[in-house]
């Protein structure tokens, strides 16, 4: 990383903040999670070949060369490509025979407790670590029960949970060890790729992800007789053209999402260089601004950097999450909270648990601090450092912000 120098704080005017009657920042709004494109000639150059062959799903081509490069990548024997993440997550879980109650975070995507829940699996859902953003072990020791059948583990931003400590437990326990690792495509874990660990990893492949097929997902995994499974499963149980095995469901990825997904394979590196330079640009900016605390990323390991991730402390700030969130969308920045509110906190499980917040004191206070800023190929350092600055004023400004706030103005 590149040395940051601290920024000195100047004089603000309120006319400065679009909350303020000031015009916008940005014409055009910036995303969180605009899509990562490489180059358009080369993906319609495969889209060309797919409509020559006639051949746009059912393990054509193009899939099976994807399937192939991204194992390759990681470093597994398998990559079994889906048509999106959730359908991978839900076909792994019965894969590997998961029932009653399975461990998993609150702080992740509502996915991760539905593709449990729609198979009436029990989401049990458990505390990060104090100061973290991820699973804590301790508290996952205590939760297991007789009708525990295995653990979820999500890599959230691209940073392994705690692999090793999941490992063993699972180990001990006698438990099935899957990790939802949809932020974490091109990440690595002490040198070795993320997609290798537990039973299975599961890739998300949406828009929104650092490398997208369109739409998909994957399941990656060493174990030779789950991969075959899989496969089964995400085309009907066939084992032949006309003979079916075993109960499944239609989870195969398409050609034109493998074209987008070799199409983005080529151009990695160019989305980790674009997210990297935005990165350290709000690293930069966003320096010595009080109550404002940008999540470092580990710098021994490979990273896509695909999350710029803020933690607003409300009592130093002057202002709460929720505040900076307003400013930022008046300036036509649509920041995003995540995962706000929690799982425990969405339907149906606030009604199944309605406790379950006394259980989570880390989670609850996390989902409150929270705030993505965008970045991707779509944004550009100098869009990077105006976001900075608006932080900077808004926080500046906070007790004219917060009196400004409380009249209506800047409705998220």
């Amino acid at each position: 990383m590149d040395a940051v120098t601290p920024r000195a704080e100047t004089a603000i005017a309120p006319y400065d903040l679009a909350i303020f009657g000031a015009e916008p920042r940005f014409p055009k709004p910036l995303h969180v999670g605009r899509p990562n494109l490489g180059d358009r000639g080369a993906y319609l150059e495969r889209i060309d070949g797919m409509l020559q062959r006639q051949w746009l799903t059912n393990d054509g081509e193009l899939a099976r060369d994807f399937e192939r490069r991204v194992a390759e990548l990681v470093g597994v024997r398998h990559c079994v490509a889906m048509c999106n993440a959730t359908v991978a997550l839900e076909i792994v879980i019965r894969a590997l025979g998961m029932t009653g109650e399975v461990i998993i975070p609150s702080f992740t995507f509502i996915a991760t407790a539905h593709a449990l829940q729609w198979q009436q699996i029990t989401p049990v859902f458990c505390d990060v670590a104090p100061g973290e953003h991820h699973l804590d072990p301790e508290r996952v020791e205590e939760l297991i029960t007789p009708r525990t059948s295995g653990i979820i583990g999500v890599h959230v931003w691209g940073d392994a949970c705690d692999v090793e400590a999941l490992e063993e437990i699972a180990r001990r326990r006698g438990l099935r060890l899957l990790f939802d690792a949809a932020h974490a495509f091109g990440c690595s874990h002490q040198g070795r790729m993320i997609g290798s660990f537990g039973n299975a990893e599961v890739f998300s492949f949406h828009a929104t992800k650092f490398l997208n097929t369109l739409e998909g997902g994957a399941v990656v995994t060493n174990d030779d007789a789950l991969a075959d499974q899989i496969r089964l499963m995400r085309n009907f149980g066939f084992v032949d053209y006309d003979k079916v095995i075993y109960i499944g469901t239609n989870g195969k990825m398409n050609e034109a999402s493998a074209a987008m997904g070799l199409t983005n394979l080529d151009a990695m590196d160019d989305f980790v260089d674009a997210n990297l330079q935005n990165y350290r640009a709000y690293q930069r900016g966003l320096e010595g601004i009080r109550g404002v605390t940008l999540r470092p990323y580990a710098p021994d390991d490979r990273r896509n950097y695909q999350y710029v991730v803020l933690e607003i402390d409300r009592e130093r700030a002057g202002l709460s999450r929720d505040d900076l969130l307003r400013v930022l969308r008046a300036e036509n920045v649509l920041a995003r909270r995540y995962f706000y509110p929690g799982c425990h906190r969405m339907e149906p499980y606030r009604s199944f648990f309605p406790h379950a917040h006394l259980l989570l004191p880390h989670t609850e206070a996390l989902v409150k601090r929270v705030l993505l800023l965008p970045t991707g190929t779509s944004v550009t350092v100098d869009d990077a450092e105006g976001v900075c600055q608006i932080v900077r004023n808004a926080v500046a400004l906070e007790s004219e912000v917060r009196e400004r706030l409380a009249g209506g103005c800047g409705a998220a």
